[in-house]
């Protein structure tokens, strides 16, 4: 069986790169496929109904289950659920289907970063920013791919089943035991964490962050091309520009945030992340669109690893149960606004439903200025 470290911390990042593609596969191909902005966001919001459930079972077994076990499921689910995406052209069963890829990339999202603070007790930030730093590659490369492939977005998803296949058998051949010692109960953790005001705080501004972030990638093309006249090319472009200023953002924030200044920079990129998305949804600006594309980018870069790796720190002893939790809300973040996105854009209009992404992170800003209290109790 294998147990070497680097070895396993690897096949959690490539597992981090299938979920990045895994989540923008609709945003990059949506044009393609012929799905309008309704349809974009109801399979948007089935993908994270999958990924809620799958997040919060796999996230608690992780603290008391072998976790290699746990994302060796995960992942036969997801490569079947890869291979057999919009083979058929039901939109009924393609909303199904997309509800089993959500449960397979929210195995990944609930088992690889308790995963990687169990293995590595220093420079937690560092790691997990890294690990989310592979969702934004698995992002970028399925967006590039379907542009050197000429649009050939079914080749891709074929491919990528294989792919996860053999992740797959990795984990079949690889042990993590959970260390039980000192683990209580499953109702009682939740019971405990229920009571927390952190708890609650870190939720909602996941919420935020994923409604921004996932938004963006969903429908920044389709947004483009509706309202700035970019074309299919130009607009791909505009997303492969957004998912580099992420990349970019993750790898500089997690190499020079320190476990003290979690919080601060927290706050501080969701005051960015406000301003450059306004800059982006409601300022025509011509090829300096791109610019703002990317500077958004690298403001919402690290707000999920961070609040991630800030929840898990705080409660060190539950952390998978912790961080299932905190993930829910990525799943309803995901659920919620798409949603509400593709009622508004129906009912209203495209441009009065993007107000959604600057107001969000807005909220979750001033949300956590006037709570900041409560986490100097904090011991990380």
């Amino acid at each position: 069986m294998i147990r070497n470290v680097k070895a396993i911390t690897a096949s959690s990042f490539l597992s981090m790169f299938f979920l990045g593609v895994g989540a923008a596969v609709i945003g990059a191909a949506a044009r393609n496929i012929g799905l309008s902005p309704f349809q974009i966001g109801l399979l948007i919001a089935f993908q994270n109904i999958g990924f809620m459930f799958s997040v919060i079972i796999s996230g608690s077994l992780a603290d008391t289950y072998d976790k290699t076990r746990l994302l060796l499921f995960g992942s036969l689910i997801l490569a079947a659920s890869f291979f057999t995406f919009y083979t058929r052209t039901s939109f009924v069963l393609n909303l199904i289907i997309m509800f089993f890829i959500g449960v397979g990339i929210g195995s990944y999202e609930g088992v690889t970063d308790a995963m990687l603070l169990d293995i590595h007790r220093e420079k937690e930030s560092l790691f997990i920013n890294i690990n989310h730093f592979f969702v934004t590659i698995g992002s970028l490369m399925i967006t590039l791919y379907l542009v050197f492939l000429q649009m050939n977005w079914r080749r891709s998803m074929v491919q990528s089943a294989a792919a996860v296949f053999l992740l797959a058998l990795f984990f079949a051949f690889t042990k993590l035991p959970a260390d039980k010692a000192g683990v209580e109960s499953l109702s009682r953790r939740l019971g405990f964490l229920r009571r927390q005001k952190v708890v609650w705080l870190l939720f909602i501004a996941t919420i935020c962050t994923v409604g921004f972030e996932m938004g963006s990638v969903g429908i920044l093309t389709t947004y483009l091309m509706e309202v700035r006249n970019f074309n299919q090319v130009t607009s791909k472009i505009a997303l492969i520009i957004f998912l580099s200023g992420v990349g970019t953002g993750r790898i500089l924030v997690g190499i020079f945030t320190k476990k003290e200044q979690i919080f601060r920079n927290i706050i501080l990129l969701f005051a960015l992340s406000t301003i450059f998305g306004i800059c982006v949804y409601f300022i025509d600006a011509g090829n300096l669109t791109y610019v703002f594309v990317f500077f958004t980018g690298i403001a919402t870069s690290s707000l999920l690893p961070l609040v991630i790796t800030l929840a898990g720190l705080t409660y060190k002893d539950m952390s998978g149960t912790v961080l299932g939790i905190i993930k829910i809300a990525i799943a309803i973040g995901g659920i919620l606004i798409p949603f509400l996105f593709s009622i508004i854009s129906k009912y209203v209009s495209l441009k009065a439903a993007i107000g959604l992404f600057p107001a969000i992170v807005f909220i979750s800003f001033l949300i956590l200025l006037f709570n900041k209290k409560s986490f100097r109790t904090v011991d990380l």
